[in-house]
């Protein structure tokens, strides 16, 4: 119980010294709402809060403890010593320090948009239940939300689909256990429902089988925008954006009114970088459907179903491949899609990949359920049962 406070301290420490930059960050970035001794305080203590000594501090703690070359270590099987973790390192307190500071530095990469070094800081962090930050729930989910989310903003949409079906899951199974901490609530709440619109948009671009409990949560919050997605609609892709990502920050903030990246600031110059994304997929979901029918076409006849010319049909099937091996992620041995093609000359050939679908997630789910029920009816039947007085001798 000692270690588990201590763990608790530590994250809720370094949640709210990133939580701290976050908010002066938004608050310099406000610069023409804020008044001239505001102005000339921010420009007399330019190095308060700045972005570089906030990563060094994170990062400090992190290499104080060799906490990298532990988790290395741990992966391989090893029995860490005070040769890999250093003389810090073998001390609990700075192990865990220097783990939750890499949750630290992966929050705050994601909110200044280098997605890259965010899941660099986690490369060795294994996402499992015995891993250090399973016994701090709240440091698990906003693990797996800024890690799922960092792996959809560099397309490994398979990635990013796998950590949350897992965590989602997880935080099913355990809402109970939140519901009685209400200064968590409402910030769990908030991440389901971010990762529940991110989700959906990860599934339309890389449509692996859901687990069913997830698809119900996706189709209570979502279900119509899900089905405007599916036809395209672009403007869905803008508001389920929007409802899932997190407030960026910018590294560089103006002391004018103007910002160095537009009128829309970083949301908005993520915000493209994904449209980006979205109008390279916008014809793959109809090419898909048309493959889907066949076991063989030809491209001319392709062609004329979408209104387009054969060398523009060439280059979006092209394009497909392309996504789809991206989509992948890590796991290279995932189908990604429920197709698999490949083109020879002038003839498309399309080999069905679609996998059984297995009823033993939504039983389980069943019983886990029933499970619930039964310890609040026999919960409900104890605290509504008077103690009845027995006389020695009568059983």
């Amino acid at each position: 119980k000692q270690w588990y406070q201590r763990r608790v301290a530590i994250t809720a420490g370094i949640d709210e010294f990133v939580y701290q930059f976050q908010s002066f960050q938004q608050f310099k970035s406000k610069a023409g709402k804020i008044n001239d001794e505001e102005k000339n305080m921010l420009r007399d203590e330019d190095n308060a809060w700045k972005v570089t000594a906030v990563l060094n501090i994170l990062i400090q703690l992190t290499e104080k403890c060799n906490i990298n070359a532990q988790l290395v270590a741990i992966e391989r099987g090893e029995t860490i010593t005070e040769d890999i973790a250093g003389e810090f390192g073998v001390k609990p307190i700075y192990t865990m320090t220097g783990f939750f500071s890499l949750i630290g530095l992966l929050r705050l990469y994601c909110l200044l948009g280098d997605y890259h070094m965010a899941l660099t800081c986690i490369e060795h962090i294994q996402f499992k239940d015995k891993d250090m930050m399973a016994l701090v729930p709240a440091c698990q989910i906003t693990a797996n939300y800024y890690a799922g989310f960092a792996y959809f903003m560099i397309r490994k949409y398979a990635n990013t689909i796998q950590l949350y079906q897992h965590i989602l899951g997880y935080m099913q199974r355990t809402k109970q256990f939140f519901q009685n901490r209400s200064f968590q609530a409402e910030d769990i709440n908030k991440k389901n429902d971010q990762m529940l619109a991110l989700l959906a948009i990860a599934s339309t671009f890389c449509p692996l089988r859901l687990d069913e409990s997830v698809n119900i949560q996706i189709k209570e919050k979502h279900n119509e925008k899900v089905t405007r997605l599916q036809h395209g609609d672009m403007t869905v892709y803008d508001e389920l954006f929007f409802s899932g990502c997190p407030k960026f920050l910018s590294p560089v903030v103006s002391e004018t009114s103007s910002s160095p990246f537009g009128s829309s600031g970083p949301r908005g110059l993520q915000l493209q970088v994904f449209k980006t994304e979205v109008e390279q997929q916008r014809l793959i979901p109809t090419l898909r459907s048309f493959l889907k029918l066949y076991t063989s076409i030809p491209i001319s006849k392709l062609a004329k179903f979408l209104d387009m010319h054969e060398n523009e049909v060439r280059c979006c099937l092209m394009a497909f491949k392309h996504k789809k091996e991206i989509a992948k992620g890590d796991g290279g041995d995932q189908t990604t899609l429920d197709i698999d093609f490949y083109v020879d000359k002038d003839m498309i050939h399309i080999s069905d990949t679609k996998i059984a679908r297995h009823y033993g997630d939504y039983y389980v789910q069943q019983i886990l359920k029933l499970k619930e029920s039964n310890k609040m009816i026999i919960s409900a039947a104890l605290s509504n049962t008077t103690p009845v007085a027995t006389t020695p001798g009568i059983v």
